[in-house]
């Protein structure tokens, strides 16, 4: 599995392509701005483009979405239904509807080339917020960063959810590699041991 980070918009959101070398089929994970760059980076990433994956809502990792979109229609767009807007005014954490878009739910498997993404249900930041699973990968968005989490007092934000699926995320088995919604990558492991949000919701699921 070849992964490719770019930080894209004025926040520096991490926007991953996800390559099956066997297959040399991909995806593209929040395209959150820039598109039309995203886009010619994907030429070069060489691979098919089969499916386009959101952790959540939030405009930050959404507005490339439309440009990326219109360059792959037969890519679907997956986004968990609670952060799609179908019609009036769209609250905070929620993106306005494609038509490509298919909703996911916990548990859900979604397959590019020979690569199967898991997706697991994080709401806390908002609370449509899922985390991608592929082999030993996470694809945390912003429910999980390196040394922190993200943050819960924007609309839609819950921290006693935050601390479920921090908690949930710290009881999987095993180490992985975690590529998160903003800055670098981490380990879980690490995170377990040394991220304070993580491990006070750990202590709290003990207590």
């Amino acid at each position: 599995m070849e992964v490719k980070r770019f930080q894209v918009g004025p926040i520096g959101t991490n926007c991953y392509f996800v390559g099956d070398e066997a297959t040399k089929r991909g995806c593209i994970i929040d395209p959150g701005d820039e598109g039309e760059r995203l886009v010619q980076e994907w030429q070069k990433f060489g691979y098919a483009c089969d499916a386009i994956l959101l952790t959540h809502g939030h405009y930050d990792h959404t507005t490339g979405l439309a440009a990326v979109s219109a360059a792959f229609p037969a890519a679907p767009v997956y986004i968990h239904d609670a952060d799609v807007c179908r019609g009036g005014n769209p609250a905070f954490y929620q993106c306005a509807a494609l038509p490509a878009m298919k909703h996911i739910k916990d548990g859900d498997l979604i397959s590019v080339g020979s690569i199967v993404f898991t997706v697991l249900e994080t709401p806390g930041h908002t609370p449509g917020s899922v985390v991608f699973r592929a082999s030993r990968a996470l694809f945390t968005g912003d429910t999980l960063f390196a040394g922190s989490c993200g943050r819960v007092d924007f609309p839609g934000g819950d921290w006693g959810e935050m601390c479920a699926s921090l908690r949930r995320l710290a009881d999987l088995p095993g180490d992985y590699q975690v590529y998160p919604g903003h800055e670098g990558t981490s380990t879980l492991e690490t995170e377990r041991l040394s991220n304070p949000f993580m491990r006070s919701a750990m202590q709290l699921g003990r207590a």
